[in-house]
């Protein structure tokens, strides 16, 4: 999937990834090395640019967290939440 191809997703729809990736905690850090409302991997985080806003995602805002997301999903399509991605 290309930046082209892939739409944004509306807020409402992060939020459902995010209670089921994370019961809408964007802030948690549980040392399973995935991190925030979204449970980025440090890797995804830093190779699409999160750490302008903060070292790991469970550090940066909600806002934040969704604006690296918009860039994840318009690389890898839902996928890159296998489970929770169909809230997409």
């Amino acid at each position: 999937m290309t930046a082209t191809t892939a739409s944004a997703a509306t807020t409402s729809a992060w939020n459902r990834v995010a209670m089921c990736e994370s019961t809408g905690n964007w802030s948690i850090n549980t040392g399973n090395g995935f991190y925030g409302g979204l449970q980025f991997t440090n890797s995804t985080w830093k190779a699409f640019g999160g750490t302008k806003y903060a070292a790991r995602a469970d550090l940066a805002t909600k806002s934040q967290q969704i604006a690296i997301a918009e860039k994840v999903l318009a690389v890898q399509g839902k996928g890159a939440w296998p489970v929770c991605g169909k809230n997409l």
